[in-house]
């Protein structure tokens, strides 16, 4: 059960270190927070200028629309949707695209039936869904790479220059990096090139889509022995890295998934709104991880 709206101010003002003055709070009672207004708050606390060219646009409802309550996600699937609303949420901040496109495009699919649906399901609820993709990772340190690392455990890894992007280990075996990747991420299906014994030194992360052209540019690099990306194209980068190996280099690539491959950002993102959204409860609702292993079937209601 969600908090009562004066507790919650109170308290989430007070942990996030906000100074009430008089009156500040009755303000915030009666002043509903609309997604609009939440929206222009979260461009005033990004820390860099906001891009006139950009995905990070609202891509569902309407700007007046009060907010009951945030819900932030790695990919705004139906199933988050549909739990968002059950938790009070109808306000929706999703880190990628709730509708099949980077760009959010749906002009060839308007008339699908999957799509209607989850429209028809977001206007009924009066729903509104922000896509954040562009300025959470332009943020500084980028917010998906820093969430990662303190998901992972891996902070004790980032080397003298802070750089969070490229890790140092101490020979730690890839079968026993990856162990612990899947231990900590909850995954059932990271891919792996590579010896299973390599001793690991040094490790890339390009976290979510890793092309071609950047990731083979990574893994070239002489200091660079381990790239771990969410997906990418298997005859391009797999194939690269697979050839890599037979020309005799110390080389791996680790495929985490997309979903689970920046769903840390996510959870930053949570902390990070708390701060300046203390009118409403902001809470994180994962996105599944839609693989399975077929000697490991899951239910189907866990995919939503």
């Amino acid at each position: 059960m969600l908090p009562s709206r004066r507790a919650f101010i109170s308290t989430t003002m007070l942990a996030s270190g906000w100074s009430l003055a008089p009156g500040a709070l009755a303000q915030a009672l009666s002043t509903p927070l609309t997604v609009g207004a939440a929206i222009e708050r979260i461009k005033q606390h990004v820390g860099i200028p906001w891009r006139a060219q950009t995905v990070d646009n609202l891509v569902a409802g309407n700007p007046d629309i009060h907010v009951k309550g945030i819900a932030t996600t790695m990919m705004a699937t139906f199933d988050v949707c549909k739990r968002a609303e059950g938790l009070g949420c109808n306000f929706i901040v999703t880190h990628e695209t709730p509708f099949y496109l980077h760009q959010d495009k749906i002009d060839d699919i308007r008339d699908n039936p999957v799509l209607k649906a989850k429209q028809a399901f977001l206007s009924e609820h009066d729903m509104a869904i922000l896509h954040f993709h562009d300025h959470l990772h332009g943020m500084h340190p980028d917010g998906v790479a820093k969430g990662m690392i303190e998901q992972l455990g891996w902070e004790k890894h980032v080397g003298a220059t802070g750089d969070l992007k490229h890790l140092q280990f101490e020979g730690l075996p890839l079968r026993q990096l990856t162990q612990e990747m899947a231990t900590k991420l909850k995954a059932r299906t990271i891919r792996v090139v590579g010896d299973p014994d390599l001793a690991v030194h040094s490790v890339a992360t390009s976290w979510g889509y890793c092309g071609r052209e950047g990731g083979i540019q990574i893994l070239s690099d002489p200091g660079v022995e381990v790239l771990i990306c969410g997906e990418t194209r298997e005859w391009e980068l797999v194939e690269y890295a697979q050839d890599a190996i037979s020309a005799g280099e110390r080389k791996a690539l680790v495929i985490a998934g997309h979903v689970l491959s920046e769903q840390g950002g996510m959870r930053f993102a949570t902390d990070w709104l708390h701060g300046f959204m203390p009118e409403v409860p902001v809470i994180f609702v994962p996105a599944w991880e839609p693989f399975w292993l077929p000697e490991k079937p899951i239910s189907l209601s866990r995919l939503g």
